[in-house]
């Protein structure tokens, strides 16, 4: 299940929950108005499927960049094991703490104590645009590329 909508928007509570990321700062989703957002939920750093996922992520990133999209991965790991998967990997996205999996519940994607390996695209204004479930790792990047670029072009040509 998604976030609860209000308005045609996910649950502000949603977008101010503040968690720390693999440096220990603060973030909100709130955080990213004004850009396109990628969150993608995965199940635990460092592990084959999920190192698979977030390579490609980092390897589309300036891509992603160019048409104005953050990324952020979300796993309920330490904010110490995200700092290594980050260093060892040199992922240049932020990656989210939710230790307690608050985030991950919010959004519906919590089962047990993991976030199961969900995306959720976001407009600039915050509007969720598009679900991906049940993703396989492999792949994935291209595909929410190619989500982004066709949500970029048709806000270009209604003349945003």
């Amino acid at each position: 299940m998604p976030p609860a909508e209000v308005n045609g928007k996910p649950d502000p509570e949603a977008l101010e929950l503040a968690l720390p990321d693999q440096s220990g700062e603060i973030r909100k989703l709130a955080d990213f108005r004004g850009r396109n957002v990628i969150v993608y939920f995965y199940p635990m750093d460092d592990t084959p499927g999920c190192t698979v996922e977030a390579k490609e992520f980092r390897d589309s990133f300036e891509q992603f960049e160019e048409l104005g999209c953050a990324i952020v991965g979300v796993s309920t790991d330490s904010v110490a094991r995200h700092r290594a998967f980050a260093d060892k990997h040199d992922f240049p996205f932020i990656l989210l703490s939710d230790e307690g999996g608050r985030l991950a519940d919010a959004f519906g994607v919590l089962k047990g104590s993991r976030a199961a390996r969900t995306t959720f695209v976001f407009d600039r204004g915050l509007r969720m645009r598009t679900t991906f479930r049940d993703v396989t790792p492999r792949g994935h990047a291209a595909q929410v590329l190619n989500f982004v670029r066709t949500l970029v072009e048709s806000h270009r040509m209604l003349g945003g």
